[in-house]
This record gives C-alpha cells, sequence and structure tokens, in this order.
C-alpha cells in the first residue's frame, strides 16, 4: 500500500512538473510572438508575472530585450518587479536600451523603472551601441551622464571606445566629463586611441581632452 501511495505521489509531482514547463514554454512563446493576449491569458489562470528563467531573466526583461511592446505593457499591467536584475546584474530598462527599443524604454520610464543606480547604467548601454534616440530620451529624464559603472567607465568612454561619433557630440553637450579615468587610469581619449578611433579622438581634444 505504502509502495502504491508513494508511486501516485512521485507520479503526481512529474504531472505537476510537466504542466508547469508546458505553460512555460507557452509563455516564452508567447513572449518571443508579442502575442499579449497569450501573455494576459497565462498571467490569469495563475502564472507568475515575475517568474524568473535558469539565466535569472524574468519575464519582463526577456520581452524588454526582445523589443515587445504589447508583451511589455501586458507585463507592466500586472505590476512586475520593474528594477528586477538577471544573473548579469542587468535590469529591463538596461537592455531595452541596449538593443535600441525606444519604445519599451518609453514603457518602462513611464512606469518608473530606475535609470540611475549603481553600476552598469542605461546610458552607458545606449552609448555602448550609440542608440541615439534612447539616449536622448534617458538624458531627457534625468539620466547621469557621467555615471560611472563598478570599474569606472562612463558612457563617454563606451562611446568613444567604440567610435561613435554621434554619441560622442551628444555626451559632450550635456556636460559629460573629458578628461575622466577608469580606476586603471584610462579616459575616453586614450581608448579611442587604443582602438583606432581617430576621429573621436581627434574630436576629445578639440574639446579639451588632456594627452
Amino acid at each position: 500500500m505504502k509502495s502504491i501511495r508513494k508511486f501516485l505521489i512521485v507520479g503526481l509531482m512529474w504531472l505537476c512538473g510537466s504542466v508547469v514547463a508546458g505553460v512555460y514554454e507557452d509563455m516564452l512563446q508567447a513572449i518571443n510572438l508579442d502575442d499579449e493576449r497569450t501573455v494576459a491569458a497565462l498571467i490569469k489562470r495563475g502564472v507568475d508575472v515575475d517568474t524568473v528563467a535558469p539565466s535569472g531573466d524574468s519575464l519582463l526583461i526577456l520581452a524588454s530585450r526582445n523589443g515587445k511592446p504589447g508583451v511589455v505593457k501586458t507585463l507592466l499591467a500586472a505590476g512586475p518587479k520593474i528594477n528586477a536584475r538577471n544573473a548579469h546584474g542587468e535590469t529591463a530598462l538596461m537592455l531595452a536600451s541596449f538593443n535600441g527599443h525606444t519604445d519599451v524604454v518609453r514603457q518602462l520610464l513611464a512606469q518608473g523603472a530606475e535609470i540611475n543606480h549603481a553600476g552598469w547604467t542605461p546610458l552607458i548601454y545606449a552609448a555602448a551601441r550609440e542608440r541615439m534616440d534612447v539616449a536622448r530620451l534617458l538624458i531627457g529624464r534625468g539620466a547621469n551622464v557621467n555615471a560611472q559603472a563598478e570599474n569606472g567607465t562612463t558612457a563617454l568612454m563606451m562611446a568613444a571606445r567604440d567610435g561613435h561619433l554621434r554619441m560622442v557630440l551628444l555626451l559632450l553637450e550635456h556636460g559629460a566629463s573629458i578628461n575622466h579615468k577608469t580606476k586603471a587610469g584610462y579616459t575616453a581619449l586614450e581608448m579611442a586611441l587604443d582602438h583606432g578611433r581617430r576621429e573621436v579622438a581627434e574630436l576629445l581634444i578639440r574639446a579639451g581632452a588632456q594627452q
């Protein structure tokens, strides 16, 4: 009798796990397709809006990274942890900024997503990929252009290192510190020179960068 009961319990646990896994797969597929109706239905059925993938990505982070505005709107309506971070310390706003999903960035900001925080910021992420519209939006909402990552890297440094001339100009126009140094002692100018970004280096020198 005990062995039968144990078998039934194990079977029920396996069945529940399979159902949960299936629902999660349905949610991932709906996010990928920007199928907000299915996402809303799954949440109504009891799927936790703050469900986290093995990678540490929440549903909101997944939708924001992949630029799914309809799903992002639906998830935000369910009250997720908007500033939750994945295993790499990235938020939904940081990843939407990095990938240039301006509509998603607007939605996240409207719901109070954090712009200025310790470490890598959404603006630094936007600068790394020269996401001009996102950068303007973030700066307009009060992003600190001189925010520093843990190693002292700023948005200007990322833009200079990768040769993003327009982003360098934008950041300088909004007061970026041109001679700031990382913890290792590197400036934006040195990063530009080290990566062969001659045009950016010349601009920085004309703007007052010290050699």
